[in-house]
């Protein structure tokens, strides 16, 4: 696991980015050991939002493109939308966080998951945690 501290004028980041997984430069991460691969937002992506009041899910079935905007989460700062770093059907939607969305905030890597989908077999064009973590330093 990379853990980052870096001292920055406001606060020290001190951020879990799971070396299993892989990322987006868009602060969404992929877990494709997986079938159907698993797709939720990074601690980081979380922490800059806020507390998550809301988040629109898409369909089960629906198809998804890398770059397509999938899902919105909607926090008190802001509404943002996840960007799908893969191509393929969307699976399954993490009901728990539809019902919770403060789920994602407490356990971005586990319970806070977003989606599951059955990725294309085009390779996406996806960091390691240790790319990403230069992208978030």
């Amino acid at each position: 696991m990379v853990c980052m501290n870096e001292n920055d004028n406001e606060q020290p980041l001190n951020l879990d980015i799971p070396d299993h997984l892989e990322y987006s430069e868009e602060h969404v991460w992929v877990d494709r050991s997986v079938d159907p691969a698993i797709i939720g937002i990074t601690e980081y992506a979380a922490d800059q939002l806020g507390e998550l009041v809301f988040v629109d899910m898409p369909e089960p079935g629906s198809r998804v493109e890398a770059g397509d905007e999938v899902v919105e989460l909607e926090s008190s700062k802001a509404v943002q939308p996840l960007i799908s770093p893969v191509a393929g059907t969307v699976k399954y939607v993490n009901h728990d966080v539809a019902d919770d969305p403060s789920v994602v905030n407490g356990d971005p890597y586990g319970e806070g998951w977003i989606l599951k989908i059955e990725l294309d077999d085009d390779e996406p064009d996806l960091l390691s945690a240790e790319e990403y973590a230069k992208v978030v330093k």
